[in-house]
């Protein structure tokens, strides 16, 4: 039979499959198996040989890429992050992962087997043939949809997987041209609305916090965003000197000076308990050694500066990005197009600057113990502790 050129591929992908898994698996085959096939006689390979070659390497392939992919994917650690925290760029995958808006999806049956899968896990009665890779996925499912310190589901437009998705309308909103009074109230009520409940469903909540508390400071929070944003509109509009093209670009940038200014507002009262009560802080082995007052305020100072960084490319790229649009003829002869195109780089630049600004600072904060409370140094051999910043 002659030896053609499609036989001695064959070949070739044969010996380099069995030499792969060799050097892989240590797997030993019988002498002369099919090395003979392209010894110096060059005899001929049946196609017999040439179908197990192709079956073999498409075997082989596949444990290349799962070997890749195991490669990729860390040792699993049980309420630790897959991403290192000590660097921006891994606080930035790690939530990037916790605000997939895929996981808004996720069954109530889907939930209940990660959550059962992490707890055989942690007891020790893992089934076989778990992988790491599902093991971080089903941890990453559980820490988007449940509180980590109530252990309860946090509703789904209050979850950080939901801001960008529930909160992309109201921007848009916040950002369309010629605001009159009454739409500029509407707008921002909402917006703080959503913020209130977003920053108390995401709190540190090692300590209980009444229902007239957080009333309280959902009325400060709004009262207070609604009256920036209304003065600074209403001191635009009375400032002459400005053309009306000055003025109406001007008064675009009014919702980030507002909205900025009431987050502060608005993480401060809406978490103002933690101040009284303090948070909880853990020692190494994840042992609560006592309650801080001033962890509780810096996760506060570090929740309101990521509030701040969060809208600024929000409220001041659109703007910019539109304020250019406008003038291209296209969009001049098709008014009916700017709203969508407007919808669509407020999304984009909400989608960007949320992991962004969340990643400034580790959900699971570390502190000195020197910096804290005389009673916590006491309480602990501990130089480190950590506490939940909250987002």
């Amino acid at each position: 039979m002659p030896f053609t050129v499609i036989d001695y591929l064959g070949c070739v992908v044969m010996r380099i499959g069995f030499a792969s898994v060799k050097l892989k698996n240590g797997l030993h085959f019988p002498a002369g198996f099919a090395a003979h096939r392209l010894g110096s006689s060059h005899s001929g390979c049946s196609s017999l040989d040439l179908l197990y070659a192709l079956g073999f390497s498409s075997l082989i392939s596949e444990e290349l890429d799962v070997m890749a992919e195991s490669a990729a994917c860390p040792a699993f650690r049980l309420g630790s992050p897959q991403y290192e925290q000590n660097t921006f760029l891994g606080r930035l995958r790690h939530f990037i992962d916790i605000i997939d808006p895929s996981t808004l999806f996720v069954s109530e049956r889907r939930l209940k087997e990660c959550i059962k899968l992490l707890d055989d896990y942690k007891h020790g009665t893992l089934p076989p043939g778990v992988s790491d890779l599902q093991l971080w996925e089903a941890q990453k499912i559980k820490q988007a949809i449940i509180h980590p310190d109530t252990g309860e589901k946090i509703f789904m437009p209050f979850r950080m997987s939901g801001y960008v998705p529930f909160g992309t309308p109201i921007v848009i909103g916040l950002l369309l041209p010629n605001q009159t009074v009454v739409s500029t109230i509407i707008w921002q009520w909402l917006n703080q609305s959503h913020n209130a409940c977003v920053n108390y469903a995401n709190r540190n909540a090692t300590k209980p916090a009444s229902t007239s508390k957080f009333l309280l400071g959902y009325a400060g929070a709004v009262t207070s965003a609604v009256s920036i944003a209304v003065g600074l509109n209403v001191l635009i509009q009375r400032a002459n000197r400005l053309s009306p093209a000055t003025r109406m670009i001007v008064q675009r940038f009014v919702p980030f000076t507002a909205v900025a200014s009431a987050n502060i507002c608005n993480v401060g009262l809406m978490r103002h308990n933690e101040l009284s009560e303090g948070v909880d802080v853990l020692d190494d082995k994840g042992n609560v050694v006592g309650s801080s007052k001033i962890a509780a305020r810096n996760a506060i100072m570090e929740t309101a500066f990521t509030r701040v960084v969060l809208p600024m490319p929000i409220f001041v790229l659109p703007p910019i990005i539109m304020s250019y649009l406008e003038r291209l003829r296209f969009l001049q002869s098709n008014r009916r197009l700017l709203l969508p195109i407007h919808s669509a780089v407020c999304l984009l630049t909400f989608a960007v600057s949320l992991p962004v600004a969340i990643s400034l600072f580790p959900q699971m904060s570390q502190i000195e113990v020197s910096r804290l409370e005389p009673e916590i140094a006491m309480a602990t051999k501990c130089k480190v502790v950590t506490y939940n910043k909250g987002l």
